[in-house]
């Protein structure tokens, strides 16, 4: 089997914007992660000898920012908070019906079409919205398990529109 050429022309396209120094490693990171949705493993030599520095470096950056992502991530990113105001007030049923709806599981973030990713994060800023969940940083607060469950439908009606449209 062949393994499809990565094409380097967005990334290319993406470093020809910064200064090529150190100082750049993460506004090219971040943009990077924002067309693909991720780091693809392929980018980090080509991003490493452009800004000078060495890929175990750019590697190091890359895993110490919680923002970043190695793994391919949905076109929906569902973060579901678990901090102790919405944990108190409900949060796990709602991760869990999340989790059922979508084939996932604690292991399992992404589903195999990369449409929904489901994380858990400690903290999203709006305790008094407790419990609350953002869908690609759109916040969604005093959430329950059914109201999840409704934006979820709604969430793959809008997919399955762009698909016809």
């Amino acid at each position: 089997m062949v393994e499809k050429q990565f094409d380097f022309s967005v990334v290319d396209h993406i470093l020809a914007k910064y200064p090529m120094d150190e100082l750049s490693t993460i506004a090219i990171l971040q943009e990077v992660q924002e067309h693909y949705n991720y780091l693809p493993r392929e980018v980090f030599p080509r991003i490493a000898q452009a800004i000078g520095v060495s890929e175990a470096k750019l590697y190091g950056v890359a895993t110490f920012y919680e923002n970043f992502s190695l793994e391919p991530k949905g076109k929906y990113v569902i973060r579901c908070c678990d901090g102790t105001a919405c944990h108190v007030r409900g949060s796990i049923p709602i991760l869990e019906r999340l989790r059922e709806e979508l084939g996932l599981s604690e292991t399992k973030k992404t589903t195999d079409d990369l449409n929904f990713t489901v994380e858990t994060v400690s903290c999203l800023g709006a305790c008094g919205l407790a419990p609350v969940m953002t869908v690609n940083g759109v916040t969604h607060g005093a959430m329950t398990p059914d109201k999840a469950a409704a934006l979820l439908k709604e969430l793959k009606e809008e997919l399955e529109k762009g698909e016809q449209g």
